[in-house]
């Protein structure tokens, strides 16, 4: 082998690197220790993007196309090497080849539950899954805070360092975004494509990714949350809830379980009321008298035969069967029409009438 022979094995003259595994991201060119001669030719293919690294310092970038190595277009590893006048001879550098095509079917995924502040049930314990697609957009940026200089940096390296950084941003999304958790379980595309924005932001700016695609496939809550939704959807259907609540405490009351307290309210004296009225207007307990029996309410028409035009609080509670307190808190509210002279009320015997047919 002649000296010319031996120096030409001993320089690098064609840097190229075709990529079949299809997981790769970054892949270091194997110099064996050689120099890359003065007019090599640099081959990058589509989805391909060369990096040169010269003392750990970044230098040219080329993308898709065959390149030939000269001064005029490496003018950053020129400078770095202080060439003056350019270069004759042989030269170091790393090349790193960063793979720029998308990578699909991500997974990401809470392996302990987040915690976010809800304006309707306070703080939550959140999880969620899903997936998302990304790919290189800055390959310095990737070099320098994902891959770093290993040889050969993979997928399957990266998936697990990615997935707790996805799922971080995601919880600083989602609180700053201030979701309600039930638009969260309930709303998985929208929530996707909000949160894609916001997630990006930190993603390309801290390690030269842009997520292409961010699918939030299922967000589960404890089961007490589920019941709260569940009891909201619930109210929901049911409508008018007034009604509903009267009809509920109509029922307690026809079955001896429920009562008024000893508080009472307003819906559970106007359901007792009507029940009342109701028995004796169709003839349960006896005929229909004028007269008035304490805790019963006379049929509807039929005056207080042995009541006063007006009455106290406390006489109007016997009347009615209710605590005085019960009186006082309808008399307030303005359901039951009174007047009230200094600290005392007054409630005419028609506006009791009057508050029974409602």
């Amino acid at each position: 082998m002649g000296i010319a022979d031996f120096f030409k094995g001993e320089l690098i003259d064609v840097i190229e690197w075709t990529d079949d595994s299809r997981d790769t991201l970054s892949y270091r060119f194997p110099d064996d220790d050689k120099a890359i001669k003065n007019g090599a030719q640099l081959i990058a293919r589509e989805s391909q993007v060369a990096q040169f690294v010269y003392l750990g310092e970044f230098g040219d970038t080329f993308g898709p196309g065959k390149h030939t190595l000269t001064t005029d277009n490496i003018p950053i590893l020129t400078k770095l090497t202080s060439w003056k006048f350019g270069f004759n001879s042989p030269f170091k550098a790393d090349v790193y080849y960063v793979i720029t095509r998308l990578f699909t079917g991500n997974k990401w995924g809470t392996s302990n539950p987040i915690m976010l502040r809800d304006a309707d049930f306070g703080v939550v314990r959140v999880r969620a899954f899903g997936t998302y697609d990304f790919k290189v957009v800055e390959p310095k940026t990737f070099l320098r805070e994902v891959a770093g200089s290993d040889h050969n940096f993979r997928l399957d390296e990266f998936t697990d360092t990615m997935r707790s950084r996805i799922v971080s941003l995601f919880t600083d999304a989602i609180a700053s975004a201030k979701v309600p958790v039930l638009d969260v379980a309930s709303r998985y595309a929208e929530l996707g494509e909000a949160l894609l924005p916001v997630i990006n932001a930190a993603v390309t700016a801290k390690y030269g990714l842009a997520i292409t695609s961010f699918i939030v496939e299922n967000v589960s809550v404890p089961p007490e949350v589920e019941a709260a939704v569940d009891k909201r959807a619930s109210m929901t259907a049911i409508g008018n809830l007034n009604d509903y609540v009267k009809y509920q405490m109509g029922q307690g009351l026809a079955s001896g379980t429920g009562g008024a307290g000893p508080a009472g309210t307003a819906a559970e004296l106007a359901v007792g009321f009507g029940l009342a009225q109701q028995m004796m207007q169709q003839g349960f307990g006896g005929a229909a008298t004028p007269g008035v029996a304490v805790g019963m309410a006379p049929p509807k028409g039929v005056p207080y035969a042995d009541v006063p035009e007006l009455l106290g609080p406390k006489e109007a509670a016997q009347i009615l069967g209710v605590t005085e307190a019960d009186v006082l808190a309808v008399l307030e509210k303005g359901e039951l029409k009174g007047k009230k002279i200094g600290t005392s009320w007054r409630i005419p015997r028609a506006a009791i009438n009057s508050y029974l047919a409602e």
